[in-house]
């Protein structure tokens, strides 16, 4: 029987979060989601909530003066100072960090292993997300809860994230696209890429937290997926010849961070069941197709 934790999720209200706060109330945690408040969730008495600026220092403080947590989930540390910030607010009132980090940490490569960036010995510089493109402000931010949390901590390094529920309708671009008949500007066809379906991922940061697990953890579906294997699936399941081009306006998503995969052996060895890509990327993209129609 697992022991029920108190469990503090900052920023829980959208895409995998919403996955994550799901499964951990189905497995009957006590959850506390906080929020500026602004995105309305669908909770409802099952969760209990704390309004919060996550980068307001002072007022998180505040908020936290008389809590503590079994585990703290964080959804929102994009910069080194987001980083500071909870390792000082979450001093002695935490026994684990689950920190949602990204592949973005790592140079592009195949099948990048835990290894391939090291965040204990990274050189922290101070800035807000604004100062930082998106992969180093993962980069510093890690760095700095490596390096000063006064807790255990976890990073979790997701790949591109798909679902249903995509707010960034990367992957719907490609569907939109050929449906409509709009040219796709692709240079690398054949550029290997790493996912993982929302639910999954959420299932992942819920997974984590339970597990004695430290330090950086890779997560993704088992398998890789091109772009032409994407652009194929569509072409088959709706009849209509794509327009694909090297350049042109309508850039098609991923295709800078194309031929980037990871290695999910660590987790795969921890015992987390991952799905088949294949499938499960076969199955948004088919979601989106009936969407069209």
């Amino acid at each position: 029987m697992m022991k029920l934790k108190k469990v503090l999720v900052l920023g829980g209200t959208r895409f995998f979060g919403k996955h994550l706060v799901e499964a951990l109330l189905k497995d009957g945690h006590d959850v506390t989601i906080a929020t500026r408040g602004i995105t309305e969730d669908s909770f409802g008495s099952r969760v209990k909530r704390l309004i919060v600026d996550r980068e307001d220092e002072k007022q998180l403080a505040e908020r936290l003066e008389d809590k503590s947590y079994d585990i703290v989930y964080d959804n929102l540390c994009y910069s080194s100072n987001a980083a500071k910030i909870i390792c000082e607010a979450l001093r002695g009132k935490t026994k684990k960090y689950v920190m949602t980090s990204s592949m973005a940490v790592y140079e592009p490569a195949l099948s990048l292993s835990e290894e391939d960036f090291n965040p204990y010995e990274y050189a922290i510089a101070y800035g807000d997300r604004n100062d930082f493109n998106y992969g180093e402000g993962k980069r510093v931010a890690e760095a700095v809860v490596f390096q000063q949390a006064t807790f255990p901590v976890v990073a979790v390094r997701f790949p591109v994230v798909i679902g249903e529920n995509d707010y960034t309708k990367r992957l719907q671009f490609y569907v939109e696209h050929i449906v409509r008949k709009e040219p796709v500007a692709v240079n690398y066809l054949d550029g290997e890429l790493s996912f993982i379906h929302e639910e999954e991922a959420g299932g992942f940061l819920a997974w984590c937290g339970m597990k004695d697990i430290e330090g950086p953890i890779n997560a993704c579906s088992n398998g890789v997926v091109s772009t032409r294997e994407i652009i194929h699936f569509i072409e088959e399941n709706t009849g209509i010849k794509p327009l694909v081009q090297e350049v042109g306006d309508h850039v098609a998503p991923y295709n800078e961070v194309t031929n980037c995969t990871l290695h999910n052996g660590k987790a795969n060895e921890l015992g987390f069941p991952f799905r088949e890509l294949k499938i499960e990327i076969e199955k948004v993209l088919r979601y989106y197709i009936h969407a069209m129609k």
